[in-house]
């Protein structure tokens, strides 16, 4: 079989290897080749240097298996180089080569597992799908991007050491854009050295030769904000006149359940949809909770298209996992039908459940609460690009039918915050608990 990356891998091909450059950013929509044009730069460097040693990392290891390990990394192999000799080793998530080369396949999900892979040292280190990555992940990554090893194969000396980093585009806030795009240090931000970065841009229709003919097709329809970072490759910025604004977005970045603060109430809000169709609207599903300083939390973002049964099963999950008070849902979209979906799902347990009713606009409901972010009063455990996307283009005029979706993560955090904070809400007349149930104490909070 016939070897040939495509017009855009071989542009972006010299620029992974150029001299100077440490750190190479790849961003751009889904399918665009970004993946296996860094294996195969992997595969190359491995080949060049006996005995070197490259990691290839992604959040789950389960993930990296399943599509490094299995998928892409043998089809480089195969395809551009079909006599190399190698071995991939399952159970370590391993590929050495004939020469003694190694590239490790590890997800940071598994903290045995990492421990031991990150005692080594790496020639290269590859941040697959980095929206998922912390900083502080990439920073600890760095620390191992150490291993001196010479190339015998094409120029000899000395490998270059290589950190190449890829995602689909999220969020002007995550620290790829600022790093490798603004160029400051998303922490201290300072201005980093340029020449040590560069970043480049890979679209589907880059690699329109390499999928399926309508898979184009089906990414130019997305809702708009989902088409920007699958399609158009974009991270996404601010609308002028939104509620919410990447800089009031506050994070704490908990890493283990012991670095949670105590909260004093939990609860699981959810926004139903109607259908689950195809092109169907999101069921908005959020966990938050307040602490005992009366800071909000948003802890979880499990929205999506799903079925009754399916968020019902999710939300009682969730309840269960981070031991809620209680759930909260709209009942204007299947009124009673929601909360005999919840206690079907909860199969005999005692689950409280609210239902409230949306007797005011979106926007009107949803001020108060991007108030309370503008003061700093409400933290995300982690990044949410789509929640957090969904919030900084939410307008004072947002069209839904202009927009091509519904808002439905925002509007299940604004009643998972109105919940927590009443306080910020005069009408409370329509919420109506269907279940009896003893809360903690709220928390005394000066507004």
């Amino acid at each position: 079989m016939s070897f040939s990356l495509t017009p855009k891998q071989k542009e972006l091909l010299p620029h992974l290897g150029r001299r100077g450059t440490k750190h190479s950013l790849i961003y751009g929509g889904s399918r665009s080749g970004k993946t296996f044009l860094v294996c195969y730069g992997i595969a190359t460097r491995g080949l060049r240097a006996p005995g070197s040693r490259h990691g290839i990392f992604r959040k789950h290891a389960v993930a990296v298996k399943q599509s490094i390990g299995r998928d892409t990394f043998p089809k480089v192999m195969k395809l551009a180089y079909p006599d190399a000799a190698y071995k991939w080793y399952e159970q370590d998530g391993v590929f050495v080569f004939g020469n003694g080369s190694e590239v490790w396949c590890a997800g940071l999900d598994d903290k045995e597992r990492v421990d031991k892979v990150l005692g080594k040292e790496y020639a290269t280190i590859y941040e697959n799908e980095a929206s998922e990555l912390s900083y502080d992940a990439h920073t600890t990554l760095m620390t191992r991007l150490a291993q001196n090893v010479e190339a015998t194969v094409g120029a000899p000396g000395p490998l270059p050491l290589r950190n190449y980093v890829d995602l689909n585009p999220t969020t002007q806030s995550h620290w790829t854009y600022r790093l490798f795009v603004q160029g400051v240090d998303p922490e201290s931000k300072r201005p980093v050295n340029r020449q040590d970065y560069s970043y480049f841009v890979a679209n589907p229709v880059d690699n329109a030769g390499n999928l399926p003919p309508d898979y184009l097709e089906s990414l130019k329809y997305l809702p708009e904000a989902k088409r920007k970072r699958f399609f158009l490759g974009e991270f996404s910025g601010d609308a002028e006149d939104a509620l919410w604004t990447r800089s009031v977005i506050e994070r704490l970045f908990v890493l283990t359940d012991k670095d949670m603060p105590d909260f004093v109430r939990v609860v699981v809000a959810i926004d139903p949809a109607t259908t689950s169709e195809a092109g169907s609207d999101e069921t908005g599903l959020i966990v938050a909770a307040i602490d005992k300083e009366g800071f909000g939390c948003v802890l979880e973002d499990a929205s999506g298209v799903m079925k009754p049964e399916e968020w019902a099963m999710r939300a009682v999950s969730l309840y269960n996992y981070y031991k809620a008070d209680s759930i909260v849902a709209e009942k204007n979209q299947g009124g009673e039908m929601v909360e005999s979906t919840i206690k079907a799902q909860a199969r005999g347990a005692w689950v409280p459940v609210k239902l409230v009713h949306a007797s005011r606009g979106k926007v009107t409901r949803a001020e108060p609460i991007s108030a309370l972010y503008a003061r700093r009063r409400v933290r995300h455990i982690r990044e949410f690009p789509e929640l957090e996307d969904q919030m900084c283009s939410f307008t004072t005029g947002f069209d839904r039918t202009k927009a091509g979706y519904s808002p439905d993560r925002v509007d299940a955090l604004v009643w998972a915050m109105t919940e927590l904070f009443p306080g910020l809400i005069e009408d409370h007349s329509n919420a109506v608990p269907q279940f009896a149930s003893v809360a903690p104490e709220e928390p005394v909070l000066d507004w």
